[in-house]
């Protein structure tokens, strides 16, 4: 086998461990938002123990990532490609994390009667996930143009978050008893927030990956 076919193959292989750890991300977040919703502790706890499959991957991909420096011969192309995984994966891993902190306040939380339905925390992160499938799609087909849409996303994402954070502050005068609830159901506000942000960190690893250039789509 040709030292070019091995590189193209371990090429495919990063790409699968990227897309299996963005599927595996997605699914914490989804849980954890719903084991908010319907305040399921054993749901939360066990979104905990699972991440450390995303942690796995992420060590997989790291190890595949020296492999592919130390032993095959990657042209300019094919290294960007390899330094876009390995920073995507660093921020997937992330989005994993923020989903166990979300399940950790499901868990302080606790059982008890909500101060407020929960609407906006739900709706925010259905944005923030939409924007995770478009880029893992914008990374997949090597659309840029997708990528810059997707990152133009947070700036809802972030209305919505200020949003909910104001009408959280706004119940502290009238519901002192209620602090720890006010104050997890905003880490989990904030939570959502960053995962947005990594979302589009991960467009800007696309855009490097394509055109070799590091945009900066936060500002």
């Amino acid at each position: 086998m040709s030292i070019r076919t091995t590189l193209d193959k371990d090429l495919d292989r990063l790409k699968e461990l990227l897309i299996e750890m963005v599927n595996l991300s997605k699914i914490a977040v989804e849980k954890s938002v719903q084991s908010l919703a319907t305040q399921n502790l054993e749901m939360a706890e066990q979104i905990i123990q699972e991440d450390q499959k995303i942690n796995d991957l992420e060590e997989e991909i790291n190890n595949l990532i020296i492999q592919l420096i130390a032993q095959q011969q990657p042209v300019a192309s094919d290294l960007r490609a390899i330094i876009a995984g390995l920073k995507i994966s660093n921020d997937v891993e992330r989005i994993g994390d923020l989903a166990v902190n979300i399940a950790k306040s499901v868990i302080h939380i606790g059982d008890g009667p909500l101060i407020k339905p929960i609407v906006d925390i739900p709706k925010m992160a259905e944005m923030a996930l939409n924007m995770l499938n478009n880029v893992i799609k914008a990374y997949i087909e090597k659309d840029i143009e997708l990528a810059i849409e997707t990152a133009k996303e947070d700036d809802e994402v972030d209305a919505l978050y200020g949003k909910t954070i104001k009408e959280l502050l706004e119940l502290m005068p009238s519901k002192p008893d209620a602090f720890n609830q006010i104050s997890q159901l905003s880490f989990v506000s904030r939570n959502i927030e960053r995962i947005a942000d990594h979302t589009t960190n991960m467009s800007e690893h696309i855009i490097y990956m394509v055109k070799g250039k590091n945009v900066d789509l936060n500002a």
